[in-house]
């Protein structure tokens, strides 16, 4: 059965492995009773920010050295 037939929200992977698990976790809401959601939305939104500060945390490109400015 697929995702649309079955009541579950299609999605389309990410391309990051750690951020497709986490929203992957989201599904194990259809087996919890309402009260249990607020733990798995609290993780998964807790990984995702930690996936987003690793972001900030690398080192990105450095700028235009000085000589090329002249």
């Amino acid at each position: 059965m697929n995702d649309a037939a079955d009541g579950r929200v299609p999605r389309t992977p990410t391309g990051n492995a750690e951020v497709d698990a986490l929203l992957g976790r989201l599904a194990d809401t259809d087996h919890l009773a309402t009260d249990g959601h607020i733990e798995v939305y609290e993780d998964v939104h807790r990984g995702l920010r930690d996936a987003l500060t690793a972001l900030d945390a690398r080192p990105g490109p450095s700028g235009p050295s000085s000589s090329a400015r002249h």
